[in-house]
C-alpha cells in the first residue's frame, strides 16, 4: 500500500508509518528492506527519517541485533493498529484474493492452541495465503486491551473479555477432564466425588496464579474440599508435572491428545462442571477486512473439524 506524501505544512509522510510498522516488527533493517521491497541503504535512510520525525532512535544496536527503545515499545501497538485500519480501508472496496495478502497475523490464546491448531492452520495458510505469517502469543497473567490496541488480531479460547467494543463468537462448547499419570491409584475402582477430592493432591492451571477454580465451587456444593498443592501457568506445563507425580490435574477434552502423547490418562470428573464456551474475539475495525475474515473462517473451520474428529 503506497500513500502519497501529505501536502500539509507538517510534511507528514504516511509511508514512514508503514515503514515504522515493519521495522518494529522485524527489528532489522535487512528484514524490513526485504518486506518493503527496498534496498538496505534506502531502508536505513527511511529509519533515519523516522528517527528525526519522532525525535527518538526507535531501534538501537545491541550486539549484532537491534532492539526497540522504550518509546518504540510504547507506540508499537498503536502504530500497528493504525496501519491495520488503513489496510482495511483500502481493502473494503471489494473482495481480496488471500494468495495476494502479505500480512502478519497475531493470534492470542492459551499455548495449547498452537499445538492443537497450529499445524493445520499453517498448512491451510500455505495453500491459500502463502504470503501470510502467523505469530502466536500466550495469554498474559493480567488483563489488557490487546485487541483494541492492536497487539493481537484474533483471540482464541474461552473469551471472558469485558470490553464492550470487542466482537465475540462462540464456536463450540468444551468440557474439562481429569488427568493423571498411567497407573495412578485414583484410576483403580469406582471414582466417587469424595475419592476425587480426598484421595490425591491436586494441581491447578491458572495464568493468574490462583489456587482454586470451578472444581472447588462444585465440590463445596457437596461439602467437600480438595487439597491444591501447586499451580502452573499453562496446561502443557502441567502435563509434565502430572507425568512425574501423583498429582491430579485437569485438561480440556479438546486437548486430550496432548495428554495422551505423554502417556497420561484422562477420565470424567465426577462433578457437574460448567461447559467451556470456546470461541473467537476480535476488534470491530476488522469486521470489513477480507483478510481478517479469511483468518476467522480458517480458525472457525479448524475448531469445528477438531470437535468433529
Amino acid at each position: 500500500m503506497r500513500v502519497t506524501q501529505s501536502a500539509e505544512p507538517t510534511g507528514l509522510d504516511l509511508n514512514l508509518l508503514l515503514a515504522l510498522d515493519v521495522l518494529l516488527e522485524e527489528q532489522s533493517v535487512r528484514g524490513a528492506a526485504r518486506r518493503l521491497h527496498l534496498s538496505e541503504p534506502a531502508t536505513s535512510r527511511t529509519l533515519g527519517r523516522i528517527r528525526k520525525a519522532l525525535g527518538d532512535p526507535i531501534l538501537v544496536r545491541a550486539g549484532r541485533a537491534m532492539v526497540p527503545t522504550p518509546y518504540a515499545l510504547s507506540v508499537r501497538a498503536e502504530v500497528a493498529a493504525v496501519v491495520e485500519r488503513a489496510r482495511a480501508l483500502f481493502a473494503a472496496s471489494g473482495p481480496v484474493d488471500p494468495r495476494t495478502v502479505a500480512r502478519t497475523f497475531t493470534v492470542l490464546g492459551q499455548d495449547s492452541h498452537p499445538a492443537l491448531l497450529g499445524p493445520a492452520l499453517l498448512a491451510r495458510a500455505a495453500r491459500e495465503a502463502p504470503l501470510v505469517r502467523l505469530r502466536f502469543l500466550n495469554e498474559s497473567h493480567v488483563d489488557a486491551p490487546t485487541l483494541r490496541e492492536g497487539v493481537a488480531d484474533l483471540e482464541i479460547g474461552v473469551i471472558d473479555t469485558v470490553h464492550p467494543e470487542v466482537r465475540t463468537e462462540v464456536v463450540l462448547d468444551d468440557r474439562m477432564l481429569g488427568v493423571v499419570r498411567a497407573g495412578h491409584p485414583l484410576l483403580r475402582g469406582r471414582l466417587t466425588r469424595r475419592r476425587f477430592a480426598t484421595d490425591a493432591d491436586h494441581l491447578v492451571v491458572s495464568r493468574r496464579g490462583r489456587l482454586s477454580g470451578p472444581v472447588d465451587t462444585a465440590l463445596s456444593e457437596h461439602g467437600l474440599r480438595r487439597r491444591v498443592v501447586a499451580s502452573v501457568g499453562t496446561y502443557p506445563a502441567s502435563l509434565f508435572v502430572l507425568r512425574d507425580t501423583d498429582l491430579v490435574g485437569l485438561i480440556s477434552a479438546r486437548s486430550r491428545a496432548l495428554a495422551e502423547s505423554l502417556g497420561l490418562v484422562t477420565f470424567d470428573v465426577p462433578l457437574d462442571l460448567p461447559p467451556l464456551p470456546v470461541g473467537l474475539a476480535w476488534h470491530p475495525r476488522h469486521d470489513a477486512d477480507p483478510a481478517h475474515a479469511w483468518l476467522r473462517g480458517c480458525v472457525r473451520d479448524l475448531l469445528l473439524d477438531d470437535e468433529a474428529g
